[in-house]
């Protein structure tokens, strides 16, 4: 049987160290362990370039090498007959094996030792099944193929994005075993992302951020590729600094502006994958498990898979709430106003809204809120419009550019988690209502 690289996929894993032998000018044999052989495509592997040795030599002065990989289940041994191509020092490719590389040091204890160099990247000649004894087979995990159909089932006929991004969540634990999983969505103007859906944690995190580049989420989003790693990995994970970090006013109280990470403390496995549609970043779907070698490539096919769903969906329903109004109007119903005054203080410099001193949001989401305060102080207003927000040039939206849908969902859930006398509600396709049930206060403050 014609062997590809496709039917040996679980040997690029990483659980069992793989051998390479390459031969020098004068024809001096080398064989050497590699850190880590990843599969690129049906025609091709890269190799870490970690240390300029004896085999790098080689290769440079003769392109040609014997790889023999293992496979991790049956033990069955095979060898790749290959010829180098090029080292890539950047990008997509490199990210992922840099990623995969951190997870195995931190591993086998050789952090300090194991640095990333460059992606040797070779073409595969031919693939030959060497034999080997063969371990039982491992008990076989849930199918993969039916509970990606079953999510992507309930993706049909979502009404709207909040309900979209909660039954991916809820999906992916019932059809996938996949019990930790979060949404974010990038902002643009900020270049970051922010979470707007979580499940399996024990606090949501919702408003959360991630600076591009950070952690195994943030080099997803900035390379708009999925990152997969099996073990823990000090630079992927988010640390407890960063959960804590507050900033202080000028008049010296500490003021949190931000919100907790929700991720897993110890995380075994991680998957990221980019929501990109057409040339746009639009989030990255997050999932993670206290199991080291979790998720396989089947795992990061699937959810490649759903994603590109989640993100068409997200795309049609974002820019038909923004684009359209329901004609219905629910009538509004004029709430008695009781107890104490909530006062909101506003900080113009990033949009930073605190309600009675404790944070809520900021950014766009936080713009947007003190706008519709505003407008209920001054004009009584509580109904409003996505697309009188889209075009108030007050909060300078760029058309489509910016998820409004998304934001609104995040002030949504902010607001119900943090404050019960003041939220939203979705009173048709495009229309929202700020339901307020105790007297309000706005405080701006000006830049400085």
């Amino acid at each position: 049987m014609t062997l590809g690289l496709r039917d040996i996929r679980a040997c690029f894993e990483g659980a069992i160290p793989s051998a390479i032998a390459t031969v020098a000018a004068d024809g001096t044999p080398n064989v050497a362990y590699l850190s880590q052989v990843h599969y690129v495509d049906e025609a091709h592997v890269a190799l870490t370039f970690q240390f300029f040795n004896s085999t790098r030599r080689n290769i440079l002065e003769n392109p040609r090498a014997v790889v023999q990989v293992v496979d991790p289940v049956s033990a069955a041994h095979y060898r790749l007959q290959m010829e180098y191509l090029r080292t890539e020092t950047e990008g997509p490719l490199f990210e992922k094996m840099k990623a995969k590389l951190a997870g195995i040091a931190s591993h086998t204890g050789m952090s300090k030792v194991f640095r990333l160099r460059g992606s040797d990247v070779y073409r595969v000649l031919d693939v030959f099944s060497v034999g080997g004894a063969c371990a039982a087979p491992a008990p076989p995990r849930q199918q993969l193929l039916p509970g990606l159909r079953a999510c992507l089932a309930g993706l049909v006929g979502c009404p709207d994005l909040g309900r979209l991004f909660d039954l991916t969540l809820l999906g992916l634990q019932r059809h996938c075993e996949i019990a930790h999983a979060m949404l974010l969505m990038h902002d643009c103007e900020r270049d970051c992302l922010y979470t707007v859906a979580s499940h399996g944690y024990a606090a949501s995190g919702i408003g959360s951020e991630i600076r591009m580049g950070e952690g195994i989420i943030g080099v997803a989003a900035r390379e708009r590729t999925p990152i997969r790693i099996g073990y823990a990995a000090q630079e992927y994970l988010y640390s407890r600094a960063m959960r804590e970090r507050f900033q202080h006013s000028r008049d010296g109280a500490a003021l949190e502006t931000e919100i907790p990470f929700p991720g897993l403390r110890d995380s075994g496995s991680q998957l990221a994958v980019p929501l990109v549609h057409v040339d746009r970043l639009r989030g990255v779907l997050f999932v993670e498990s206290p199991q080291e070698m979790r998720f396989t490539y089947e795992d990061e096919d699937a959810l490649m898979v759903l994603a590109a769903q989640l993100t068409l969906t997200m795309e049609l329903l974002s820019q038909g709430a923004d684009q359209s109004e329901d004609a219905r109007r629910v009538a509004p119903v004029a709430p008695r106003l009781q107890g104490r005054p909530l006062t909101l203080k506003h900080f113009a410099v990033d949009h930073s809204v605190f309600i009675d001193n404790d944070y809520l949001i900021k950014g766009v989401a936080g713009a947007i809120l003190r706008k519709l305060v505003r407008d209920y102080l001054d004009n009584g207003r509580s109904e409003f419009t996505n697309r009188e927000l889209r075009l108030d040039p007050e909060l300078g939206l760029p058309d489509f550019s910016e998820n409004l849908e998304a934001r609104l969902i995040l002030l949504q859930r902010r607001l119900a988690e943090r404050c019960h006398s003041l939220g939203l509600e979705k009173t048709g396709r495009g229309r929202f209502r700020l339901r307020v049930e105790r007297p309000l206060r706005l405080e701006d403050v000006p830049r400085r």
